[in-house]
């Protein structure tokens, strides 16, 4: 019996040790100031992964709730508030990764193909453009 107790203890250990879990909000920051941009909620959805903008830290003088003006007139988000925005789609989880999916930048209104991966408690997020990629890296919300 103990060994059954030990058994199923190491195996929950090496579950929730071994692959951090993406879901939760996260803050993004910004690649050339450093500075913290938004905070972005990952969750799941019929066995997929999204996430959305559910806070954007402003500078004065910016818009507090801006639209996706950037955004293609033929996305169903062109025109929107940014704020509720879901900005990753479609992702699914391949091991310790999430990919397949797609990442919008609002700032621009570009899609790129996108992978996740949890490392050192911080998400890196890479989006693609063609064989060119970017990797940021957000910070989990406490």
């Amino acid at each position: 019996m103990k060994a059954i107790v030990v058994l199923c203890a190491l195996v929950m250990c090496c579950l929730f040790s071994n692959g951090q879990d993406a879901i939760g909000k996260w803050t993004t920051v910004d690649d050339n100031t450093g500075k913290d941009r938004s905070v972005v909620e990952i969750f799941e959805r019929q066995g997929k992964i999204f996430g959305k903008i559910t806070k954007l830290y402003r500078e004065p003088g910016e818009d507090p709730d801006p639209v996706c003006d950037e955004c293609s007139k033929d996305d169903a988000r062109h025109n929107k508030k940014v704020i509720g925005m879901e900005i990753i789609q479609n992702m699914i989880r391949s091991g310790n990764e999430y990919t397949e999916g797609n990442i919008l930048d609002p700032e621009n209104g570009k899609i790129y193909r996108c992978k996740l991966w949890v490392e050192e408690n911080v998400l890196k997020v890479r989006g693609y453009w063609g064989p060119f990629y970017r990797t940021q890296t957000w910070k989990k919300v406490n």
